[in-house]
């Protein structure tokens, strides 16, 4: 939720008519993330947890590819763009091990 919220923050002073482009993807794709953890906590199995695990990495894969042409022409300050990458960074850490905890764990707890 806290890379949601970094990266409206950062698209906010995006052109105009990036509005429908790059704002518009980098935006989905970081709720897209927090989405999908919390859908896949929801679900009854370990199995579908780990699924919309990993879609969500394949969203952070995403944010990534939308931040670096963003700083790339000059949307996003280049040291933005770095934190933000730090914390996609990050968090893939953090879904990895999850997944790899679930797929150890008999019940997935």
């Amino acid at each position: 939720m806290t890379l949601a919220e970094a990266c409206y923050g950062e698209t906010r002073s995006f052109p105009r008519e990036e509005t429908f482009g790059l704002t518009s993807q980098i935006r989905r794709a970081a709720a897209s993330i927090a989405a999908n953890i919390a859908e896949g906590h929801g679900r009854e199995t370990p199995g579908a947890f780990v699924q919309f695990l990993r879609v969500a990495q394949g969203s952070l894969k995403e944010l990534e590819t939308h931040v670096i042409p963003s700083s790339r022409v000059g949307h996003m300050k280049a040291p933005s763009a770095a934190g933000l990458l730090a914390r996609c960074d990050d968090l893939g850490k953090m879904v990895r091990a999850l997944i790899r905890s679930l797929q150890k764990s008999p019940d997935g707890r």
